[in-house]
């Protein structure tokens, strides 16, 4: 068992990047090379700007190619619960960027031509307890007659048609939904960039930035120093660099995943037969689908702790019992892959755009990034272009999280709750 990713490690290799020192200045510099400042850089470069991204380790190595694979329609709280706390238009519009994400991903995919097995799914949310299907049955209602007539309520007595287990209790089918190969999408993104001019170094961690007047930085980096009339901040949960006033506005929370080795297509037809995203109604509960090479990626919370080789191994654990309780005739088979890493989580599980002290910024996308992400790395090229109304999260405060200080000393507390959440509800 490997304990790295599985869309890394079958990537293709990215060596595009600049080999010499960083120097100079440009238009923007763009921290952070994952989903959000590649597709940044990727539009920014289209339009002749001159862009820089630095990238602390290898492009799309942390929650880019570190996920779940699921690319779809749907913020990340029950619809009606969130039209009651910010309102029905609000929520709408919230609803709908996400929708738009998902067209982002495809056009970038198509107007690029990256090959990442992008095929259209859909998300299949599945109760995973007897009572769940009640609220499911409850949003379905709502997103039915508010934003999305095409959503779909599978009832108990029709799962089996869409999954072969009988750990479920219904489900809601969301059918604006992709799957693709994280690992080749990363890195057809920045080959893309590069090819249109953009300048990405990897190993070029920031340790400084200083800032010289309105949106103008110099940027200190393990590779150099550049200047930038315009930087974008795009590092998600990250813990690299002087950036203590986004980590304390999100919760890196740990979420670790495991693949099996690859299953048959009569094992695949039997207990997956439209292959779907899949998440669990729980808390604490699972994602899963199967990948271009025919292997189960199952993954979830696991533990509340942070991703490292010790604590991914044992987290990996607990993820086969998860498998084997839902699927027991997986109960056996190999995993090949076992690896963690870190969601940024906001206390709205909303995502956050905007500018703080000159500097853009895009985060926060609370477990549903892979869409999210792309599209905001080219609605944050709009605004650094004078186009504030693209920013479809404008006017949500972000206050910190109380009590964080950007470290993870809370997860255990944070896990305790939501298991209780789980047991009673």
């Amino acid at each position: 068992m490997k304990l790295d990713s599985y869309w890394l490690d079958t990537a293709p290799v990215f060596s595009e990047g600049v080999q010499g020192p960083v120097e100079g200045r440009a238009d923007v510099v763009v921290i952070g090379g994952g989903f959000t400042g590649l597709s940044a850089a990727l539009e920014l470069a289209t339009r002749g700007v001159s862009v820089t991204v630095l990238e602390a380790g290898r492009i799309a190595s942390e929650a880019s190619g570190r996920n779940g694979g699921q690319c779809n329609t749907g913020v990340a709280q029950d619809f009606a619960s969130l039209a009651a706390k910010v309102g029905l238009e609000q929520a709408r519009s919230f609803y709908r960027a996400y929708e738009s994400a998902v067209a982002s991903v495809e056009s970038i995919v198509s107007r690029h031509q990256i090959d990442c097995d992008l095929v259209r799914t859909g998300k299949l949310k599945l109760a995973a307890k007897p009572g769940h299907f009640e609220k499911l049955a409850r949003t379905y209602e709502v997103l039915r007659r508010e934003v999305d007539p095409e959503v779909e309520l599978i009832p108990p007595d029709r799962m089996r048609s869409e999954i072969g287990s009988d750990g479920f209790h219904g489900g809601l089918l969301q059918r604006n939904g992709v799957q693709m190969h994280m690992g080749k999408f990363g890195v057809g993104l920045a080959q893309a960039a590069t090819r249109h001019g953009a300048r990405i170094f990897e190993g070029a961690a920031v340790t400084q930035l200083k800032r010289l007047d309105g949106e103008r930085y110099e940027l200190t980096s393990a590779r150099g120093v550049i200047r930038a009339d315009r930087v974008l901040v795009a590092t998600g949960a990250s813990r690299v660099g002087p950036l203590q006033w986004f980590q304390r506005r999100m919760a890196p929370v740990g979420s670790f995943i495991v693949v099996t080795e690859p299953l048959s297509t009569q094992q695949l037809d039997a207990f997956f037969p439209h292959r779907r995203s899949y998440v669990t109604s729980l808390n604490i509960g699972n994602y899963f689908r199967v990948t271009p090479d025919n292997r189960l990626l199952w993954g979830g919370r696991a533990r509340f702790a942070m991703s490292n080789p010790r604590s991914d191994e044992k987290s990996g654990n607990v993820l086969r019992k998860g498998l084997a309780k839902y699927f027991p005739e997986l109960a056996n088979t190999r995993i090949d892959y076992c690896w963690g890493g870190l969601i940024d989580i906001t206390v709205d599980r909303l995502p956050r755009a905007g500018q703080h002290e000159g500097l853009y910024y895009s985060m926060g996308y609370s477990g549903h990034g892979v869409q999210m992400s792309t599209h905001m790395g080219r609605m944050m090229a709009d605004m650094m272009s004078g186009s504030e109304q693209a920013n479809p999260w404008r006017s949500l405060p972000w206050p910190a999280v109380p009590g964080h200080a950007g470290r993870a000393w809370t997860l255990p507390l944070v896990g305790a709750y939501y298991r209780l959440q789980d047991i009673l509800f």
